[in-house]
């Protein structure tokens, strides 16, 4: 018996609820799936069994959003952060935690990337221009509620799982964030740094099958043929974890026969 062929299931975190209690998306991370060949699942904050979720998906995208609380990392209050929702923290978080745990495929996008170390026992830098100055931007602040992205380069370490998926060591970006990963947490490694002032870009686990993070947004790069192979790579880490899996679900029905 054989199993049938089918694009995987991705999903994709999605923003808490907004004043109009709706839980919202931007279309590009939905879009970018698509054209890599999964299907996107959209997952809002507030379910309580991560495990249930997993077990019905190929592969995890932790998107981007408002900054996690710094409670959760023991940091301290700034007055840039914004846009803290605890219940999307505690989903995540859990998720994260779980989503390693079991090695399902992982991506993680700007906040994604800081779920991940969060969720790890790792730190952040709670504000970006406190300690790295102003040289570099790494997103447009026109007042305290227009922030838009800019670009930047990075550069890659040569030989990791993102070099070799770019397929190039120096790469431009789209940037929207103020925060970023401090201390890694044991088993995550630095693959790629903000090139003027050498803020963490991108990080690997060592042990997983397949989970990375970046801190830009490849989303908004699509047509970048370098950002459209993070994204086709994710699908098929996916197809091979789907393969792995329904292969084990079947070697123990046997078993039980």
């Amino acid at each position: 018996m054989t199993k049938q062929l089918r694009a995987p299931l991705i999903g994709i975190t999605t923003y808490g609820q907004n004043e109009a209690s709706a839980y919202t998306l931007p279309s590009s991370y939905t879009d970018a799936v698509r054209a890599a060949g999964g299907v996107p699942i959209l997952l809002p904050p507030g379910e309580s069994n991560a495990t249930a979720i997993l077990e019905r998906l190929d592969a995890i995208i932790f998107s981007g959003g408002g900054d996690i609380d710094p409670a959760a990392y023991s940091g301290a209050h700034h007055p840039t952060i914004y846009s803290v929702d605890t219940e999307r923290d505690r989903f995540e978080l859990t998720l994260a935690q779980q989503a390693l745990k079991i090695d399902i495929p992982i991506l993680g996008i700007c906040r994604g990337l800081q779920v991940l170390v969060v969720a790890c026992g790792g730190t952040l830098v709670t504000h970006l221009p406190d300690e790295y100055g102003t040289t570099l931007k790494h997103r447009l602040d026109l007042s305290p509620t227009q922030r838009y992205p800019i670009h930047h380069s990075v550069q890659i370490l040569p030989g990791s799982r993102l070099a070799t998926i770019m397929g190039k060591t120096e790469l431009d970006v789209v940037s929207w964030h103020h925060q970023a990963a401090r201390s890694l947490p044991p088993g995550w490694r630095v693959v790629a740094h903000a090139t003027e002032d050498g803020v963490i870009e991108a990080i690997e686990h060592q042990n997983c099958f397949w989970a990375l993070a970046v801190q830009w947004h490849p989303e908004l790069s699509v047509h970048d043929i370098a950002h459209e192979r993070l994204f086709r790579a994710l699908v098929e880490a996916a197809r091979v974890y789907s393969n792995r899996r329904w292969l084990s679900e079947r070697y123990q029905s046997l078993e039980v026969i």
